[in-house]
C-alpha cells in the first residue's frame, strides 16, 4: 500500500503527535483539528501544515477523503462521539484513554469497529513506557520466574490549574487504564471479575458531580486462566500525593517496584535481602531511526501541559504507540492495544468502580 495520510483530532496533547507522524516513513500527509480558529491557524503555521489539511470540525477531518487514519485526542466525553464517526467514515482510528466512559459505550465502539472493517487502537502510554518495557523484556527472557503477583497505582493531583472542568469529581476508575493495562498485558491475560472498595469521602461539591462519593478506589482483578490476582489504587482529588503512575510485579525468582519518589530510580528484588536501585534504560533502540529522538523529554512542544508536568513525559511512549499503530494498517493486523483489548482494559475499571459503590460485590467484566 501507499503512505499512510493521518488526521489528529484535538491540539492541547494531540500536538505532541504532530512531529512524530511527520517523522514516520510510512505516514504521507498530516491533518490537524481545532476549534479555535486562531489556535488552528498557529498551530498549522508552527507544524507545516497546509491549509486545506487544517480543519476546524471532527466530522469535516473524519470525512476528508484523503485521509486514511484518525487520531483522537479530544477531550474524555468526546472519545465516543468522534470514535464511532471515525469509523463509520471508514477510517481506521486511534484513540488516547480511556476508551468509554460506560459499559454500554464500549460495546458500541466494538461493533462499529467490526462493522467498518478498520482497525481500532486505544493509546494507552502505560504499555510503552522505559521501565514497563524494560519489565516486559525481562518477563519475556523468564527472570522473574512464574509471576505470582502484580500491583499497579495511578495517584494524581488534579486541583492543579489546567483541568477541563469535567475531570471535577470524576470516579477515578472511569479513567483506570494506566494502573490496569499494564497488570493485564504483561500477563497476557484479561480480566475475569473485580471486586473494589472506596475509601475516603471527597467533599460534597466534588461528589455530587458524577454521584461518586469515594477519594480513593481499590480494585482486586482476577485475570481469566491465570493464578494471578492483580491490585489497583486510583486517585484523583483529595488525596496528597506526588504523581504516581506505577507498576509493581513479583516473581519466584525477582521482583520489581516502581520509584517511591519520582526519578529517584526502581528497585530490582534478586532474592534474599538482595535489592539494587537502577534506573529503566531509554527505549530509544527499539524503535526505527527515524522516531529515536521522541522518547527524549526535551522533545515535547508544550512543556507546561499538566498531562506532562505530572505524567513525567509519558515515559518516552509516544514514538512506540505511532509506530505500532501506523505499522498494524500498514500490515494488515490487529495492534496491541486492539478494540478487544481495550474494551476489557476500560470495562475493568468501570466495573471496578461499580463495585466500589455496590459495597465490593463481585462484577464479572462482560466480553465484547
Amino acid at each position: 500500500m501507499g503512505k499512510i495520510n493521518v488526521g489528529i483530532i484535538g491540539m492541547k496533547f494531540g500536538k505532541e503527535f504532530v512531529n512524530i507522524y511527520q517523522s514516520h516513513p510510512l505516514v504521507g500527509k498530516v491533518a490537524i483539528c481545532q476549534r479555535d480558529p486562531g489556535a488552528l491557524a498557529r498551530n498549522g503555521e508552527e507544524l507545516g501544515i497546509p491549509e486545506q489539511l487544517r480543519f476546524g470540525d471532527f466530522k469535516g477531518i473524519a470525512d476528508c477523503d484523503e485521509l486514511d487514519a484518525i487520531h483522537v485526542v479530544s477531550p474524555v466525553p468526546e472519545h465516543v462521539e468522534h470514535t464511532l464517526y471515525a469509523l463509520g467514515a471508514g477510517k481506521h482510528v486511534a484513540c488516547t484513554v480511556p476508551m468509554a466512559l460506560s459499559i454500554e459505550d464500549i460495546g458500541r465502539i466494538c461493533e462499529a469497529k467490526e462493522k467498518s472493517g478498520k482497525y481500532y487502537m486505544m493509546m494507552e502510554t502505560a504499555v510503552y513506557t522505559r521501565e514497563y518495557l524494560y519489565v516486559k523484556g525481562l518477563v519475556e527472557k523468564g527472570a522473574f520466574g512464574r509471576i505470582q503477583f502484580v500491583r499497579g497505582s495511578h495517584m494524581q493531583d488534579m486541583g492543579l490549574e489546567g483541568w477541563a472542568e469535567y475531570w471535577l469529581g470524576l470516579p477515578p476508575f472511569f479513567y483506570g487504564t494506566h494502573a490496569i493495562a499494564p497488570l493485564l498485558m504483561i500477563n497476557k491475560a484479561a480480566a475475569e471479575y473485580v471486586v473494589g472498595h472506596g475509601s475516603g469521602r471527597l467533599s460534597d461539591d466534588l461528589a455530587r458531580r458524577y454521584g461518586s462519593p469515594f477519594a480513593v478506589e481499590t480494585v482486586t482483578i482476577k485475570l481469566k486462566g491465570s493464578d494471578v490476582v492483580a491490585e489497583a489504587t486510583r486517585s484523583l482529588y483529595e488525596t496528597v500525593r506526588q504523581y504516581r503512575e506505577s507498576f509493581d510485579l513479583y516473581g519466584t525468582k525477582m521482583a520489581f517496584e516502581w520509584d517511591q519518589i519520582a526519578d529517584e530510580g526502581q528497585v530490582l528484588f534478586e532474592g534474599g535481602e538482595s535489592a539494587r536501585r537502577f534506573t529503566a534504560p531509554d527505549t530509544d533502540g527499539l524503535l526505527i531511526d527515524e522516531l529515536k529522538r521522541f522518547t527524549k523529554r526535551d522533545e515535547v512542544l508544550d512543556k507546561d501541559n499538566p498531562s506532562f508536568i505530572q505524567g513525567a513525559g509519558h515515559g518516552g511512549s509516544h514514538p512506540h504507540l505511532v509506530h505500532e499503530f501506523v505499522s498494524a494498517i500498514a500490515e494488515g493486523r490487529e495492534p496491541a492495544l486492539n478494540a478487544g483489548v481495550a474494551a476489557n482494559i476500560t470495562a475493568a475499571g468501570i466495573c471496578g468502580h461499580e463495585s466500589c459503590m455496590k459495597g465490593g460485590e463481585k462484577i464479572y467484566i462482560p466480553v465484547f
